[in-house]
């Protein structure tokens, strides 16, 4: 196996991965690339591919990547709603000082129903972790 490529390549889907073995010391001297598995990073499965058996490196490379991709995407889901934030900063900074009343016309009642489906969410979340907390009332 050449230094510079990795012994697995994963091609990312939208639930997982396609995992694949990465193949360099063949006849030919290509990069060869043979499915091995499908992953699914949601519900943790990881099915063979081909009616293959995996070996023991090959579960604990692809569990050692799914722990990696859960542990970006959950960093990314993070930083989307930071961005969030800054977006909504920026959106009644141009409210305030820039949009037309056209503009405004055209985003306000949208605007105002994502915004209280949001408030409305966090106050009940918020209130849940308190009462978890503090161990008083019910939670419906």
């Amino acid at each position: 196996m050449s230094p510079d490529l990795p012994e697995y390549y994963f091609r990312v889907r939208e639930n997982g991965a396609f995992v694949f073995r990465v193949d360099t010391e063949n006849r030919h001297r290509r990069i060869e690339m043979e499915q091995i598995a499908v992953v699914n990073v949601k519900n943790g499965e990881i099915k063979p591919h081909g009616g293959r058996d995996l070996t023991k490196q090959d579960l604990r490379e692809i569990k050692r990547w799914m722990a990696e991709r859960v542990a970006t995407l959950a960093a990314r889901d993070i930083d989307d709603i930071h961005r969030a934030v800054d977006y909504l900063n920026l959106t009644t900074h141009w409210a305030q000082s820039r949009a037309t009343d056209a503009q405004l016309d055209e985003v306000t009642d949208a605007l105002l129903l994502a915004m209280h489906d949001l408030r409305s969410v966090l106050v009940r979340k918020k209130a849940d972790r308190l009462i978890d907390r503090t161990g008083t009332g019910t939670r419906g």
